[in-house]
């Protein structure tokens, strides 16, 4: 059985090793031939001369055979094996063909394989950077989200794992943070993206300013509502770089790249302090705040603001308190301040 042109097709198209593709195709063609032959035992040798597979027929030699399957006369062995004897076991050339329904098997069998070893090599070349960012291309939108080629293997940024109302053109370059390799493929995908976590912006963090790569600003905390906002608690190992303004830029030329990579999505950068107060007023950025009160066992705090900083506090659908409240770990409630000309004003009235 020559096998050339299907082991030499499979080796250009696919990319794989000539000595991996010649087992898998004789595994296959080993398997349709015991679909035929199911009580022979039997073993293949690929001829790399002729380039075809040889099915061999373990036989024991008998003085005369009655079952070919798997018994041979003494006669007959001797023409394989000269020097064969009573009671030996020697492997006798099997030249039958197969059918259509085992090269069916056969065909099964191989494409099995090669798919298995695909995977393998993928899950190999992309497991050591799982967590990290990769680059790739927009694809094709698939019902379970948009699918990215990334060089030669196919990811999926799942709806679930996208900025929401955020959409790509086919072809477009995709930035995202690798969520996961899969040793056995979710339907087609075997490489997991992910664009709306807490991770990926922090990486980009990492990616764009040098001393948080280098470790001389830390992130301590980062929370997130994906197309809507991140709030990130930085801090400096060093006296004199100041943390948030490393991280803006001048000009806000570091933190700009982040967002538009985030689509426009907005990102407050709040300075490390071990005053809980201070870190609480922080947090409800862009809300100006006159006064906080957190309570002893350090669970709830009380803030105080103007009125017309209440909506900005709170945020879209409450989302910016909700960050804030997880940014610093505690409950936050909203108290409105009373100014010093109601105070007096109320006062006088009282009189």
């Amino acid at each position: 059985m020559n096998l050339t042109d299907v082991i030499e097709g499979l080796v250009e198209e696919r990319g794989l090793s000539r000595e991996d593709v010649i087992s898998i195709v004789c595994e296959g063609v080993l398997a349709a031939y015991k679909k035929k032959y199911p009580e022979a035992e039997l073993s293949i040798k690929f001829n790399r001369k002729l380039g075809s597979a040889e099915i061999f027929l373990k036989k024991e030699v008998v003085s005369s055979a009655q079952d070919d399957d798997k018994k041979v006369s003494l006669r007959k062995a001797h023409v394989v094996s000269p020097k064969a004897k009573l009671g030996d076991v020697i492997e006798v050339p099997l030249v039958d063909k197969i059918g259509r329904i085992e090269v069916l098997i056969a065909k099964q069998v191989i494409a099995n394989k090669i798919r298995q070893l695909e995977q393998s090599a993928i899950a190999e070349e992309f497991k050591d950077k799982e967590g990290a960012i990769v680059v790739g291309n927009a694809h094709k939108q698939e019902r379970a989200g948009l699918a990215v080629k990334i060089g030669d293997a196919m990811a999926l940024l799942p709806t679930s794992n996208s900025i929401p109302e955020e959409t790509f053109r086919i072809g477009a370059p995709i930035r995202a943070l690798l969520r996961e390799v899969l040793d056995v493929p979710r339907g087609d995908f075997q490489l997991i993206l992910d664009r709306a976590s807490a991770d990926f912006v922090e990486k980009l963090l990492e990616l764009e300013i040098p001393e948080i790569f280098e470790g001389i600003v830390e992130v301590k905390k980062i929370v997130r509502s994906p197309g809507y906002k991140t709030k990130v608690i930085v801090s400096s190992n060093n006296k004199e770089i100041d943390p948030v303004g490393t991280c803006v830029g001048v000009g806000g030329a570091r933190i700009k790249p982040i967002l538009r990579e985030l689509s426009g999505e907005k990102i407050d950068l709040i300075e490390s302090t071990e005053s809980l107060d201070v870190l609480v007023k922080n947090s409800l950025k862009p809300a100006e705040i006159d006064k906080v009160e957190v309570s002893q066992d350090e669970k709830r705090a009380v803030v105080w603001l103007p009125q017309d900083q209440r909506s900005l506090a709170i945020g879209k659908m409450g989302r910016n308190i909700s960050l804030a409240s997880k940014l610093v770990g505690i409950e936050i409630n909203l108290q409105e301040a009373v100014s010093e000309a109601t105070s007096v004003l109320s006062s006088e009235e009282g009189e």
